[in-house]
């Protein structure tokens, strides 16, 4: 054998051995080692073999598990590998190195997806191998690139993730030409093989563009975003189609124009084919864009001869395939009102004959698409009665619908709850669906078993809104507008509102659905909502609070619980997101004012009733609905301040003492509202206060805001509102026990005159509560006392208590007045 050829095999040896030692296996690593001195012992190589296995760092855990998993094929290696990878342990720098040489050379690894597992955890957790990566990307980005990407999918995500990241590269312009290379590979990965079965060049492609600032999609032509356009294909995997609209909805963004010309150009092209595989192609493509770009999408749909072209194509081609498709496509075209009435213009005919022929998912997608096109929110007739034949279809298509839900495919459970969710704006079918308890038991079932981000939980939710919504209450200058609009329609007469929309046929349903168990499928749904479906349970939850009957069993099924976690859960700050957090906290105070606090959240329980407190008070401090159009809506701060009310008369102060500490001056503003039940709300909230040595400070400290507030509530126990006084009346009766409240009501010009007033009221509980305010100040010793007293004799005040004394028939209110007058008379000491 040559000298060539010793240093060769001792050079092979010598990384044998290496591997041989860090996987565990010394004997046969020393072996190895022997082998290849023997053969060359100046070799410089096999000397570094030697120095490296006399290392600590062959003894890494991470290089040895890796070893184990690379040379023995042992897969429980590679498992306790990862777990170290994903416990974020730290990684030394050239172990991180070996291993991902290792992992990355080319050889017969069985458990290829461990090995893509591994290799993208070294390069999410080690700086060393993003840097390694980078340096092999750089001096020659083909080569590093084919290395990682035959890996698996997470390993070549990984390579855009790198070349997107600043701090992986000395150079931004190093970072840059590799990005641009590293992209157009991915671009000829996709164009490799037409479209990207498992989805890695696409993510790649989706992934640079969603950062690109203009240099990466110039690279994109028409034949690859022909490429793109048809991996949007229905039939591939949903994570394809998703990363194909990721990358059509960025580059449609980027591109202007000329992306749009592509787009206008591959559809009408595939369709002109008239063969099976472009027009599901074709269809597909349609389907996915329409949310992307509508109104060019509608321009498309809608240029004269589309529709009526397509319908011949159609009946000539009966492929299940192509006939999926084209219902994809119609039904993302009912997102636009125009293309709606070109379809029902031209597709109805076809649509019907689906409906009765097919055997799997259309005949229900086809049932959707005709019901939207058909237009549920048409008036009950027109002159020439039209209307009424299309009511009555989608009537019809009612019991299809309920039918569909119980059929164990999802496909037809989505067909069904979204026809529902459109036919369901019709009152008579609101009326159908909740007679039927049956279909609401399995609807909630459906909601229960629907995996966490499906949009069936979206749809189903707003079934059950378009069930449970009330007409919104309208202003008497509303009415009058929406009077006029009908006459510049056309019309008549003014159409009342449908029967069936009422409050009463409102608060029915909304019963069906608590019985149907809407409460505590919304618990068990709570932790997977999206934003927009939040949203929706919100509205729902509002409109069953409604109802005082229901609170009860909303609040025993976890509902008060549920829209206080929502509410705090709520941390976005868009219209929607307010509206929401609004609409939970409205929620939760209507069950607090008919439900004892205490009961909802109990003492010992959680979260405390003090959680309660923040939702409630952001409906005193949210001035949403005044700056909004149309009439004020005062209804949620008056049913905050009643809850608020409720909350401060339980036994525990805590609650009382926050309620009193943020919202005292927002309840003293509308103490002087010119609203009288928010008035009266606010009075009694202020007599609840009185619970609180808090409540009380705030009255009697002295100060001049306690003058202020004590002169306020003395005007309001003289106003017409019975409530009102006797809300003010029971505070003043309180308050009279303290020296501090009696000084601030001695000194006001009519402050003993309005006390003594509340004796001669007609109301009976009215007149205990005034002779409680006499009693206290008649009983007080203190110099504010005597000055009330003399007072009280100077208006006359002995006169009045005899005629309460002599006339009264009340044995308890004849008793006290006596003791007032002797008090009265009695000597008093200073």
């Amino acid at each position: 054998m040559s000298s060539k050829d010793n240093d060769d095999r001792a050079v092979n040896l010598a990384a044998q051995a290496v591997e041989l030692v860090a996987s565990g296996r010394a004997e046969d690593g020393s072996r190895a080692l022997r082998e290849a001195a023997s053969l060359a012992p100046e070799n410089p190589e096999v000397k570094a073999a030697f120095l490296k296995i006399q290392s600590d760092d062959s003894n890494h855990t991470l290089q040895k598990l890796c070893a184990k998993f690379v040379l023995e094929q042992d897969e429980e290696a590679g498992k306790e590998a990862l777990e170290y990878l994903n416990r974020s342990a730290e990684v030394p720098g050239d172990v991180a190195t070996i291993c991902l040489d290792m992992l990355t050379k080319e050889r017969k690894i069985e458990s290829k997806r461990l090995q893509d597992e591994i290799v993208a955890g070294l390069l999410r957790e080690s700086v060393a191998a993003k840097d390694a990566l980078a340096k092999l990307l750089l001096n020659g980005s083909t080569a590093a690139f084919e290395q990682i990407y035959r890996i698996g999918d997470k390993s070549a995500n990984t390579i855009a993730e790198i070349v997107q990241q600043p701090s992986a590269w000395t150079k931004q312009l190093d970072r840059e030409k590799v990005e641009a290379d590293v992209f157009q590979l991915f671009l000829a990965k996709l164009l490799a093989v037409g479209h990207d079965d498992d989805g890695k060049a696409l993510k790649g492609i989706a992934r640079l563009l969603s950062t690109d600032t203009g240099r990466l999609h110039p690279f994109i032509d028409e034949e690859i975003f022909e490429a793109i356009l048809c991996s949007l294909d229905y039939r591939q995997p949903a994570e394809v189609r998703s990363q194909a609209t990721l990358a059509t909805a960025k580059y449609l963004e980027l591109s202007g124009e000329k992306g749009q010309t592509y787009l206008v150009r591959f559809i009408p092209s595939y369709i002109a084919k008239g063969h099976g595989e472009e027009l599901v192609l074709a269809f597909s493509a349609a389907a996915a864009v329409f949310p992307l770009v509508p109104r060019q999408a509608a321009a498309l749909f809608l240029t004269e001869g589309f529709l009526p072209s397509l319908m011949p194509l159609l009946d000539k081609n009966k492929s299940e395939k192509v006939e999926q498709a084209a219902l994809n496509m119609l039904s993302a075209a009912c997102l636009d009102s125009a293309c709606r009435a070109a379809i029902k213009k031209h597709c109805l005919p076809w649509l019907r004959q689906v409906m009765s022929r097919g055997k799997d998912d259309r005949p229900g997608l086809a049932a959707v698409i005709l019901t939207k096109a058909l237009d549920p929110t048409l008036p009950a007739r027109d002159s020439s009665g039209n209307n009424v034949q299309e009511r009555t279809e989608v009537n019809d298509l009612v019991p299809m619908f309920k039918k569909l839900l119980a059929d164990p495919r999802e496909a037809n459970k989505q067909s069904s709850i979204e026809g529902l969710a459109y036919a369901s704006i019709r009152p008579t079918v609101k009326e159908d669906l909740v007679g039927d308890r049956l279909f609401l038991v399995r609807l909630m079932d459906t909601l229960k078993a629907t995996q966490p981000g499906a949009t069936t939980i979206f749809g189903a939710l707003t079934l059950i809104d378009h069930l449970t919504r009330y007409l919104p209450v309208l202003s008497e200058e509303q009415k009058k507008m929406n009077q006029l609009k009908a006459y510049a329609n056309a019309s008549k007469s003014v159409t009342n509102p449908d029967p069936l929309e009422e409050d009463a046929a409102v608060s029915r349903r909304c019963r069906a659905v608590v019985e149907a168990g809407a409460i505590t499928t919304f618990v068990a749904i709570s932790n997977h909502l999206s934003p927009a479906s939040t949203a929706v349970v919100a509205n729902i939850m509002l409109s069953l609070t409604r109802t005082p009957a229901l609170r009860g069993t909303i609040a025993q099924q976890g509902g008060a619980r549920l829209l206080l976690m929502k509410y705090t859960a709520i941390i976005g700050t868009s219209d929607i997101d307010k509206q929401a957090r609004r609409a939970m906290a409205q929620g939760l105070a209507r069950i607090l004012i008919s439900i004892d606090p205490t009961l909802v959240f109990p003492a010992a329980g959680s979260p405390p009733l003090t959680s309660a407190t923040r939702p409630i008070i952001s409906l005193l401090t949210d001035n949403e609905s005044e700056a909004s159009e149309g009439p004020r809506d005062l209804l949620p701060r008056f049913e905050a301040l009643l809850a608020l009310t409720n909350l401060a008369s339980t036994p525990s102060d805590e609650a009382t003492v926050v309620i009193v500490r943020q919202t005292l001056a927002i309840v003293e503003d509308l103490l002087l509202s010119n609203n009288t039940m928010i008035q009266r709300a606010a009075t009694e909230l202020i007599c609840n206060f009185m619970t609180s040595s808090a409540g009380i400070e705030m009255f009697a400290d002295e100060s001049k805001a306690a003058d202020r507030r004590l002169h306020i509530l003395l005007a309001l126990a003289d106003v017409e509102d019975l409530a009102t006084r006797k809300a003010a009346g029971g505070a003043l009766a309180t308050l009279t026990y303290y020296e501090g409240a009696v000084k601030g009501i001695v000194t006001k010009e009519r402050g003993m005159e309005i006390l003594l007033g509340l004796c001669t009221d007609e109301d009976q509980e009215i007149v205990h509560r005034g002779l409680v305010c006499i009693e206290n100040i008649a009983q007080m010793q203190e110099p504010a006392g005597e000055q009330a007293r003399k007072q009280l004799k100077d208006i006359d005040g002995v006169s009045i208590l005899k005629d309460i004394a002599d006339g009264s028939s009340n044995q308890v209110m004849k008793t006290m007045a006596t003791a007032v007058i002797g008090e009265l008379h009695a000597e008093r000491t200073k």
